[in-house]
């Protein structure tokens, strides 16, 4: 079959006819399913139950001796557990803070902080100047984007291109003083599935910021959630910056959110030790202390690096077939028709859809009329604002394998609905 945009208009009201009825047919199994949000499943949470039962109720002590009930200890975090992620971030423990869940929470307070004091390197707070702006790479992650909405911080978008950014308008735009930071996920972005080539990362470091104190917000979330045997790796964004000059450009976060468990995960922060400074010095203001019991129990379940890679293998095996379960359906119904291209990611959480112009918001619409409830269209982009209204973002990792085929296809059918719907419009 040719594209349905290619169809003479008699035959692209058939197919409409047949999408009309396979709908309606789809809707009679009263589906329920949840797909908005990139959340562990029951069997990924359960991987880590252990946790629960540490650290047992004999030895609460740290390897100082500290007693892990009390108050008292580094800012940073145990240095047993900063230890434990320095693969992971790709810094020494004495560049790394350990916090409470989450690394969003961070991310959070290290905007409130520069916005209140500054930030290294900074002649004033943020709040100081008259306008701030965030570079935002989209399609992108909705909990960046509302962080900067929230404390009034204008959203610049820049496309993605497939190994990262569009850095030709990265740069051009940089150079202005009013651009304070930039969001960054290097790793199998939210939610394209991009990984930063060495490009890419070389010249974020190197490029010519107009503000001293501007800030890469680099997002490591997906760092380890590979879907395949493949490793993809990317450059060490602190080793680049330190090379490049600007030592203290990049904030890396990570957390254990979608390692252990969400709800009682770390966040991890490494930087410049001019940064570390300024963030634990803050932070003291702030809390005595990090919860040194979660930070512990992660300590003696992970033990080091190696525990770390064998539990992620184990995610692994849960969620890469219900990507394939996904793209296997969207194949099946999509395919060849011109009404949508997918991403089929090495590695985190998201399938990225594109629709035809003008009808993502339809298709979420639909969708939710069939039981697959998708997160809003548009919520990929500042302000919530898609401005072609294409991109859908799928997160197949919640839901039971078994409903992911239904699931998908309700998706798909949604699609096929809304495309001919606009397509037709169009002629008449």
């Amino acid at each position: 079959m040719p594209e349905l945009k290619d169809l003479p208009t008699p035959d692209l009201r058939e197919f409409h006819e047949r999408c009309v009825n396979d709908f309606a047919a789809f809707r009679t199994r009263a589906m329920k399913i949840d797909m908005t949000r990139g959340k562990p499943s029951t069997a990924q949470l359960d991987l880590s139950n252990a946790l629960l039962r540490l650290p047992e109720n004999v030895d609460y002590h740290l390897a100082d001796g500290s007693d892990a009930r009390n108050y008292g200890g580094p800012v940073q975090g145990l240095p047993e557990a900063r230890e434990l992620f320095t693969g992971l971030l790709g810094a020494p423990a004495y560049q790394i803070i350990v916090a409470n869940n989450s690394s969003l929470a961070l991310m959070h307070d290290c905007i409130a902080y520069a916005l209140l004091r500054g930030v290294p390197g900074g002649s004033a707070p943020w709040r100081d100047w008259e306008k701030t702006s965030f570079l935002c790479p989209v399609p992108g992650y909705d909990r960046h984007f509302a962080i900067c909405e929230e404390y009034g911080i204008d959203m610049i978008p820049v496309e993605m291109t497939g190994s990262g950014p569009d850095m030709d308008e990265v740069e051009r735009l940089v150079v202005s003083r009013e651009v304070k930071g930039m969001w960054c996920v290097p790793k199998y972005s939210n939610p394209s599935g991009d990984i930063y080539d060495d490009e890419t990362v070389r010249r974020l470091a190197a490029m010519k910021a107009g503000a001293a104190d501007f800030r890469l917000f680099w997002d490591n979330a997906y760092a380890l959630h590979n879907l395949s045997d493949a490793r993809a790796d990317i450059l060490n964004i602190l080793e680049v910056c330190e090379q490049a000059g600007a030592p203290d450009r990049a904030f890396v976060f990570g957390s254990t959110s979608k390692i252990t468990f969400g709800g009682g995960g770390l966040g991890l922060f490494a930087s410049s030790m001019a940064n570390v400074a300024w963030l634990a010095g803050a932070m003291k203001k702030r809390s005595i202390g990090p919860d040194k019991l979660n930070q512990l129990r992660h300590v003696r379940y992970l033990k080091d690096a190696a525990g770390l890679d064998r539990l992620m293998e184990s995610h692994r095996d849960i969620i890469a077939p219900k990507f394939r379960a996904v793209d296997g359906v969207f194949n099946t119904h999509l395919e060849g028709t011109g009404a949508a291209t997918w991403t089929r990611p090495e590695g985190g959480y998201f399938i990225s859809v594109n629709v035809m112009d003008g009808c993502a918001r339809r298709v979420v619409e639909l969708a939710n009329q069939a039981g697959v409830a998708l997160v809003p269209a548009g919520a990929t982009f500042p302000y919530g604002k898609d401005p072609r209204d294409r991109n859908l973002r799928v997160a197949p990792t919640y839901p039971a394998l078994a409903d992911l085929a239904p699931a998908s296809e309700g998706i798909a059918l949604s699609i096929l609905l809304a495309v001919t719907e606009k397509l037709l419009s169009e002629r008449n």
